[in-house]
């Protein structure tokens, strides 16, 4: 990081030289712009863990409430900046449509269900909690994202879980969603993965291998949304009774499934259109089928929203 970060104006430099024989949009320079933005966050980052860590009792108070209330401002602090850095380099814009939801009005804990889609998706979910609802947020989140080193100590120190690709994950979701406070939300995509065409016929063709054959065919009237996987929502909701629901869908990043498409589409120059709606707990079924039955009827109703504001 710190060999890049020495040579990055050399980059800079180049990629701003190289621009005008190129489609004038000044990709390179744009790609390498955010390229200096992350390894200097990321490098910055850790020295600032290494110094919590110390000033912890070297990880002795880590865990208390005061150094986690720490972790989750340097959190916001990190996603903020990332976020006006996609603005400015990437001109993203994000437009939030209908009522605020109850999240924004801390006083009891929620359950955040939302569509995964796109690349920076759950980046910008978990900067809107912490950032715009001060909410300090418990995620289920792939495991291979602890590949980054500052993902991998930060979210570490905080009780978030990372899902091993084939393991079921119920016992672990239901331990994270016991004993929310007034602040917390807990934060699960009850997809499991982020949205591809490919991943839906897969995700379809899996209901019928089970002989969920009523299930597969309402998957296949859903065209821009995976069929919800219900285990991890059902050990959420079991867990937390006295949890609000929030449901988060989202268009705008859709069709980015590649590298190639980020970079044919730069600079992006798009909006982010969210919509976000609050269930009451007194208002969540009680069975468990009727649970799954709910589950499916809001993945309809957000693949529906989705057709209506897809650019």
């Amino acid at each position: 990081m710190v060999a890049v970060l020495a040579t990055m104006p050399v980059w800079l430099l180049l990629a701003a030289a190289l621009s005008p024989l190129g489609s004038g949009r000044l990709r390179a320079l744009r790609v390498t712009w955010m390229m200096a933005v992350y390894l200097f966050m990321e490098a910055l980052a850790l020295v600032v863990l290494f110094a919590l860590w110390v000033a912890s009792g070297f990880g002795w108070r880590l865990r208390g409430p005061r150094f986690q209330r720490l972790h989750y401002a340097f959190i916001g602090r990190i996603l903020k900046v990332a976020f006006h850095q996609a603005r400015f380099a990437l001109r993203v814009k994000v437009a939030v449509v209908g009522t605020d939801p109850d999240v924004a009005a801390p006083g009891q804990p929620e359950l955040v269900f939302s569509r995964h889609a796109g690349p920076g998706d759950s980046f910008l979910l978990i900067h809107a909690l912490v950032n715009w609802f001060d909410r300090e947020p418990r995620i289920v989140l792939k495991q291979t994202l602890q590949w980054d080193p500052v993902i991998d100590v930060l979210l570490n120190r905080l009780p978030n879980h990372f899902v091993a690709v084939g393991a079921g994950s119920e016992e672990r979701i239901a331990e994270l969603s016991t004993g929310l406070d007034e602040n917390d939300v807990l934060v699960l995509f009850p997809e499991g993965g982020n949205f591809t065409p490919s991943r839906r016929v897969r995700a379809i063709q899996r209901l019928r291998d089970l002989g969920l054959t009523a299930m597969a065919e309402r998957a296949e009237r859903m065209r821009h949304v995976l069929a919800p996987r219900p285990g991890g929502t059902l050990a959420a909701l079991d867990a937390a009774p006295e949890a609000g629901v929030i449901w988060v869908a989202h268009t705008g990043l859709d069709k980015l499934l590649t590298i190639g498409d980020v970079w044919s589409h730069l600079p992006l120059d798009l909006t982010i259109t969210m919509r976000w709606w609050s269930v009451e707990p007194s208002e969540i079924p009680a069975g468990e089928q009727e649970r799954i039955e709910w589950l499916y009827e809001w993945w309809a109703r957000i693949d529906e929203w989705i057709g209506h504001h897809n650019p």
